[in-house]
């Protein structure tokens, strides 16, 4: 009976692994978005950053 439970056991193990790993191949219409917020976010700290630096050399002089 202990080895029917743990083949048991062990086949929901691979079963649950295989579809988490299947469900993590394709990409989604979120994480499509949330990808081009996170580069959009980049992308405007980046333009801040240099304005920042502009505002400090015009300072400095």
């Amino acid at each position: 009976m202990k080895r029917f439970v743990q083949s048991i056991t062990t086949a929901l193990l691979v079963a649950v692994l295989a579809v988490g790993l299947a469900g993590c191949t394709k990409e989604g219409p979120a994480e499509k978005a949330g990808k081009k917020i996170d580069k959009a976010i980049e992308k405007a700290g980046e333009q801040i950053e240099k304005v920042g630096e502009k505002v400090q050399d015009a300072v400095r002089k």
